[in-house]
């Protein structure tokens, strides 16, 4: 299994080793998952007010009891060990609800018993699709940082609103007019738009994997988020 040991997955796991740098890649992450976990919640049946506490308190046992301890790369995506450990919390939420309502104390359920709920409208696909936008829209940022840098920033204001492949031809066409350029010409600049867009998005989803396995399942669950039969990478 190949493993790639730079990105903040890793660093995570090396975390006694290097609690700092660590701790840094942790917030970043969590900070990235704060809208996807906030969807889960809400797609649970939480109020918007009830929602946005339970998150908060998500992340600060995420963080201040370690439930990443014991997560290593090799064990699979950051992703998956998120979604685990929310079901578990908001279970564990759901039973210490309703033993205080009883008089009684909180309810602890173990990770093996946590089922996963099923349909297009679960919380899971809100997860999903939250995280993808987010995926999309860093490596949307990326890309268009590296057109600015080449003194390219206008030319991909006038090509991003025809890079999901859906332009026909007569849209080209009047782009094309716009810009004073042949068709071809837009066509080739589009794919290789298209070509770093995914690079850049592997790039992104790289960071929360372990291995070139975990990457391309990753990818696999986007292509099937967003309804693709193409392929993504």
């Amino acid at each position: 299994m190949t493993r790639f040991n730079t990105t903040r997955w890793s660093l995570i796991a090396k975390a006694d080793g290097d609690p700092v740098t660590a701790r840094s890649a942790l917030d970043d992450l969590c900070r990235d998952y704060r809208p996807p976990v906030l969807a889960y919640v809400r797609r649970h049946g939480h109020g918007q007010a009830d929602a946005e506490d339970l998150t908060q308190e998500f992340f600060a046992g995420f963080l201040e009891r370690r439930w990443y301890a014991d997560a290593t790369p090799e064990r699979g995506r950051f992703r998956a060990l998120v979604l685990t450990a929310l079901r578990r919390f908001l279970i564990d939420a759901g039973l210490r609800d309703r033993a205080q309502k009883r008089g009684g104390g909180a309810a602890h359920v173990e990770f093996d018993n946590v089922l996963e709920p099923a349909g297009d409208d679960s919380p899971e696909r809100a997860f999903m699709q939250s995280w993808l936008a987010i995926i999309l829209e860093r490596a949307r940022l990326r890309l268009h940082q590296e057109y600015r840098d080449a003194g390219k920033g206008e030319q991909f204001e006038h090509l991003w609103g025809c890079i999901d492949g859906r332009a026909d031809t007569e849209e080209i066409g009047d782009l094309a007019n716009r810009l004073g350029q042949r068709r071809n010409t837009i066509a080739v600049q589009l794919h290789r738009m298209r070509t770093r867009l995914r690079q850049l998005i592997r790039l992104e989803l790289l960071a929360t994997v372990g291995s070139r396995e975990d990457l391309d399942a990753e990818l696999g669950d986007m292509r099937d988020a967003l309804g693709l039969t193409t392929r993504a990478d």
